[in-house]
C-alpha cells in the first residue's frame, strides 16, 4: 500500500513539475522584466537595449527595467544572467563578441555562453567604420594601405579593448593586407576615440560613436569594415571593395535569457521585439548609430553567433590575442 501511495505522489510531483514551465509561461509576464547589459551606459548595447526597452515594455504590459553591469569584456553582465532564474524576468542585452570572441581569448570563464544562456532575438547587426586623423596624409582607403604599409611599426591604431571588435577589425585588415601597426588597447571605444581626435593615436575601426565627428569633418572615414555599404556614408567604400575580399568585421547585437527559459515566452519576446525593430522609430534610432535592425529567429541569431565564432576565432588564434 505505501510503495502504490509513493509511486502516486511520484507521479503526481511530475506532472506538476511538466505543468510548470507551461503555467508560467502562460501568466507570463506578471511583473518588470529586467535587462542586463553588459557594457558602460552610452554605449551601442545600452542606447539598444533602452531604444527597444520602451516599445517592449509598452507591448508586454509590464516595466523592462534597464540594468548596466559591465566588466570583463561583458563576462561580468554575462554571468549574472546566465545564474538567474530561467523565468523569463531577466535577459541580457550584449554584443556578439560575448559569445564568439570571449571563448576564444579567456582560458577560463565563469560561465558558457553557448550552454547557460539562450538567444532570444537579434536587436542589430553594428558596423565598423575605419576613420584615422585629419592630419594623416590619405584621402582614400588605397592611399591609407599604400601608407601604412610603407611605414611598418610607425603607425598606431585605437581599439576598445583586446578581442573586442575594433581590435579583430584592425587585425583582421592587418593580417589581410601584410600591414604592421602598433596595437593600442583602451578601456573602452570613446577614451580611443579621444585620442584620436587629439591625435596621439593615428587610426581605429570606429563602432558607430564617432560619426558625428566625422561629419564635423575632424575625422577622415576611409572605409567600412561590413561586406557591404554603409546607406548613412554610401560614397565610403567597403574593404572587400578595396581588395581584403570577404573583410567582415560587423558584431551582432542581441538579447539572451537563461537556458531553460520557456520556449513560449523566448517565442513571445522575440516575436515583439522584431516586431519593434519593424517600427521606423527603432530602425531609425539603430541607423543613427551606424547599425542596422535585425529581426530574425532565434535559430538564425544562435546560426549567427556560431559562424561570427569560427570566424572571430581563427583570426584570434592567428594573431594570439589573449583577453585583458
Amino acid at each position: 500500500m505505501k510503495s502504490t501511495q509513493t509511486l502516486r505522489r511520484i507521479a503526481l510531483a511530475s506532472l506538476l513539475a511538466l505543468a510548470l514551465p507551461a503555467a508560467m509561461a502562460q501568466n507570463w509576464p506578471s511583473k518588470p522584466v529586467k535587462v542586463v547589459v553588459n557594457f558602460p551606459p552610452g554605449g551601442a548595447a545600452d542606447q539598444i537595449a533602452r531604444a527597444i526597452g520602451t516599445p517592449l515594455a509598452e507591448a508586454l504590459g509590464q516595466p523592462v527595467v534597464v540594468e548596466n553591469r559591465a566588466g570583463a569584456n561583458g563576462n561580468l553582465g554575462g554571468e549574472v544572467v546566465a545564474k538567474s532564474a530561467a523565468d523569463g524576468y531577466t535577459l541580457l542585452m550584449s554584443s556578439g563578441g560575448m559569445v564568439s570572441v570571449n571563448p576564444h581569448i579567456y582560458a577560463r570563464m565563469p560561465f558558457d555562453p553557448a550552454k547557460d544562456l539562450t538567444p532570444v532575438a537579434a536587436a542589430a547587426r553594428v558596423l565598423v567604420f575605419l576613420v584615422a586623423k585629419p592630419t594623416l596624409p590619405v584621402n582614400t582607403i588605397e592611399e591609407f594601405l599604400a601608407h601604412v604599409k610603407a611605414n611598418p611599426g610607425r603607425l598606431s591604431y585605437g581599439s576598445a579593448g583586446n578581442g573586442s571588435s575594433p581590435h579583430l577589425a584592425g587585425e583582421m585588415m592587418k593580417s589581410q593586407a601584410g600591414l604592421f601597426a602598433v596595437h593600442v588597447p583602451y578601456r573602452g571605444a570613446a577614451p580611443a576615440l579621444q585620442d584620436l581626435l587629439a591625435g596621439q593615436i593615428d587610426f581605429y575601426f570606429d563602432p558607430g560613436i564617432g560619426l558625428n565627428q566625422v561629419r564635423a569633418g575632424k575625422l577622415k572615414l576611409l572605409a567600412v569594415g561590413s561586406p557591404k555599404r554603409s546607406p548613412l556614408f554610401p560614397q565610403t567604400p567597403t574593404l572587400d571593395e578595396a581588395g581584403l575580399k570577404g573583410f567582415d568585421a560587423d558584431t551582432v547585437f542581441g538579447f539572451y535569457a537563461p537556458a531553460g527559459t520557456p520556449a513560449d515566452v523566448v517565442a513571445r519576446l522575440n516575436r515583439e521585439i522584431n516586431r519593434i525593430l519593424g517600427t521606423q522609430a527603432v530602425r531609425d534610432r539603430i541607423q543613427a548609430l551606424g547599425g542596422e535592425a535585425l529581426p530574425i529567429s532565434p535559430a538564425e541569431f544562435a546560426a549567427k553567433a556560431s559562424e561570427d565564432s569560427k570566424r572571430f576565432g581563427a583570426i584570434i588564434r592567428e594573431r594570439k590575442i589573449v583577453g585583458d
